[in-house]
């Protein structure tokens, strides 16, 4: 199957086109408000931003692989999976990523990477051991669609810009200090506000775009596969799975969450507006409309 067989998702490139604007003019006037309150240059300020930047842009798999704990695997290590994941780039006609294994009982997988060819999938042993295979081959083939449709770049990138706000936002409350402005508002209080406000609203955005991306991942993947009812089955599997992991465990791979198919805190306490990913029920019935349109069901 060819790329434009399935489309691409015009509702996802418009939101990552209205997102990575959005962010970059709120980090215009981030860094404006900055600037004219710390003795920073511009020059200097932009080179250290961009710097760091481009850092994550070229490294972000890598970065992504290390935080998770996912060690590369050749063929020799992992067949089955390998056969599997190649199988379905040759029907969604994409380059073959890197396959990674996380050794955790929590099932759950997550894709990485800058564009498809500088990419990699991991999947975790506790999803290898507890899913059939027909539900595995569902979850890497919803996967594949995120690598397809090039989300993980920006959600890279959002998180990128976020992590500078809220670090900018201690280094104000811990290492600030004096420099009163002409209105008698200390310097550190402005830049702890700046970075709070920045940081919460580069939370909103990313959190809109991840749930948007999940709805259109997992119909990537029911067209690629033909099978949506096999990543139904998956992704209530997972959920329930989830819930019978130690605490322990589930702390340990968290900080992937934004990333994963299927958060490890599958019950939250905060609205959906909050949540980087749409309630379970909601995938499903969208999975169900796929379905009908390809005439599994009715």
């Amino acid at each position: 199957m060819k790329r434009k067989a399935y489309g691409r998702d015009a509702g996802l490139t418009f939101r990552i086109l209205l997102t990575g604007g959005l962010l970059g003019l709120l980090y215009v006037v981030f860094g404006a408000v900055l600037i004219s309150f710390l003795d920073v240059g511009l020059i200097p300020m932009l080179l250290i931003l961009v710097g760091i930047a481009v850092v994550q842009y070229y490294t972000s798999d890598k970065l992504a692989l290390a935080a998770s704990g996912a060690k590369v695997v050749d063929r020799d290590r992992a067949p089955e999976l390998h056969d599997m994941i190649e199988r379905l780039c040759a029907l969604a006609d994409l380059p073959k990523p890197r396959v990674a294994v996380i050794d955790t009982d929590v099932p759950n997988a997550f894709a990485t990477g800058r564009n498809p060819k500088h990419s990699a999938v991991a999947v975790t042993t506790g999803l290898w051991n507890r899913l059939e295979r027909r539900e595995i081959e569902g979850v890497l083939a919803h996967e594949l669609s995120h690598i397809a449709n090039r989300d993980v770049l920006i959600m890279t990138l959002a998180g990128f810009f976020a992590m500078v706000a809220g670090l900018l936002a201690r280094w104000g409350a811990f290492f600030g200090g004096g420099g009163d402005r002409d209105r008698g508002v200390p310097v550190w209080l402005i830049v702890v506000v700046v970075s709070i406000v920045t940081y919460f609203l580069s939370y909103i955005l990313i959190r809109a775009i991840s749930r948007y991306r999940e709805y259109a991942a997992d119909r990537g993947a029911a067209l690629i596969t033909g099978a949506p009812e096999n990543l139904m089955s998956a992704l209530q599997k997972i959920s329930s799975q989830m819930l019978r992991i130690p605490q322990r465990d589930l702390r340990e791979v968290e900080a992937m969450n934004a990333f994963f198919i299927i958060p490890t805190n599958v019950k939250s306490a905060f609205g959906e507006l909050f949540q980087t990913h749409p309630p379970l029920e909601k995938r499903l019935a969208a999975l169900e409309r796929v379905s009908r349109e390809m005439g599994k069901l009715g």
